[in-house]
């Protein structure tokens, strides 16, 4: 096999695997059918590319010959051999249709299993991480931790929204206007978990996956173009801001640059604009929510052009106003940090150390860190070392775990 052709492979398989994944469930309605059809396509490929050439559509190429490996798999199960001939004529059916739709068409078969995963038939609980599993491809510990869930119990609600799709014949579609509203607040979670899981990286060596987080953006924008919501805008605005940053966000080493270390000239103004231009629009809309909030906040540091300038006092009323709208542990951790910067640590300690003796929060890395950090700046250095241990303990992010281990090592 000659080296470009196993590139081109393997980047198809990193970058639109999921693409042909979405793609072949719509087509066979069946979640395990369709994996195990990617998993043929692929093969597939590794076999003919060498000898007949890269096809000029990959994505589609790979789309139809999981279709026909999945034909042939359900023909070889003679239990399933009932429903061969059922599964053959809808393919048929859509034949014609597959092999003239157009990459862009591929790619929005991720956009309809979002919707299906979030349909309101399916538990709530089940929803995101459903979608990040079969949608985005995170491993199951991966979502466990985006959950601060154990990976079996995580496992198991994989398995039933997985049957919920299948026995209620739910459609892999999405869906008209009248639906959407009912279903956005989950689609808006999962597109943002996936920009999240993008921009820091529960685990491995890196601390971002782009093509994760481009790929949130592109749903983003889908999304805006299919409804006009104030909490599309707002979620586009804070991936978008937060992306300007990701050049400065790690050294020429892979290591992490903190906010306030990071080169500020080196952040993406081009995005920075979009994204302050659709904070405003949601804002003017009145019908703005979480994600405006968590914009705004993101637009306030990226309006100031050095640490110094930031405008710690609103950074800590629009993280009122979130808290209000959406109570949460996190919201309230990085409230504290903006607390301890515009009145000491001792003020954002008090806040970080309430949150941990109510139990919440107490297996995340990045509380222990920051309370470690707080420590270490009123110069209790014994307590301080303490805590980025049990940070360190709990990372599972290697260019974090680095960042983390640097600094004990200058203890």
């Amino acid at each position: 096999m000659s080296h470009e052709v196993q590139q081109t492979i393997e980047r198809t398989f990193q970058q639109a695997s999921r693409h042909v994944f979405a793609s072949l469930v719509r087509a066979l309605g069946d979640f395990d059918l369709a994996e195990d059809a990617m998993q043929d396509a692929f093969a597939a490929a590794l076999a003919q590319w060498p000898v007949d050439g890269i096809p000029e559509n990959p994505v589609s190429w790979l789309v139809s010959a999981g279709r026909f490996k999945a034909i042939d798999r359900i023909r070889r199960d003679a239990k399933l051999g009932e429903m061969a001939v059922d599964v053959s004529q809808r393919l048929d059916a859509i034949r014609e249709q597959n092999e003239t739709r157009s990459a862009s068409g591929i790619e929005d078969d991720r956009l309809r299993l979002i919707f299906t995963c979030c349909h309101p038939a399916i538990d709530p609980s089940i929803q995101v991480p459903l979608t990040l599993r079969e949608v985005c491809g995170l491993t199951t510990d991966e979502i466990a931790s985006a959950f601060l869930t154990e990976p079996k119990t995580m496992a198991q609600r994989l398995v039933r929204g997985k049957a919920k799709i299948r026995d209620a014949k739910i459609p892999i579609e999405i869906p008209e206007l009248s639906e959407l509203p009912g279903r956005l607040d989950s689609v808006l979670s999962v597109v943002y978990l996936i920009f999240s899981e993008g921009y820091s990286a529960s685990r491995g060596e890196s601390l971002t996956r782009s093509d994760l987080s481009s790929e949130a953006i592109r749903l983003g924008r889908l999304l805006l173009s299919l409804i006009d919501d104030g909490e599309v805008r707002g979620l586009l605005a804070l991936m978008l801001i937060h992306e300007s940053r990701r050049d400065a966000r790690t050294d020429s080493a892979g290591d992490i640059v903190l906010l306030e270390d990071q080169d500020r000239s080196r952040w993406d103004q081009a995005l920075i604009r979009e994204g302050t231009e659709l904070i405003e629009q949601s804002l003017r809309s009145g019908r703005f929510g979480a994600y405006t909030l968590q914009a705004a906040i993101s637009a306030v540091h990226a309006e100031a052009q050095t640490p110094a300038e930031t405008d710690w006092s609103q950074v800590i009323a629009l993280y009122d106003v979130l808290l209000r709208l959406s109570p949460s542990p996190i919201v309230q951790l990085n409230r504290a940090v903006a607390v301890a910067m515009r009145d000491g640590p001792v003020a954002g300690l008090a806040i970080i150390d309430a949150i941990l003796r109510r139990g919440e929060l107490r297996q995340y890395t990045l509380a222990h860190a920051a309370r470690g950090e707080f420590l270490l700046r009123l110069g209790n250095v014994e307590a301080g070392r303490e805590a980025i241990q049990t940070a360190l303990s709990l990372s599972s992010q290697t260019s974090e775990q680095r960042f983390l281990a640097k600094k004990l090592a200058k203890l």
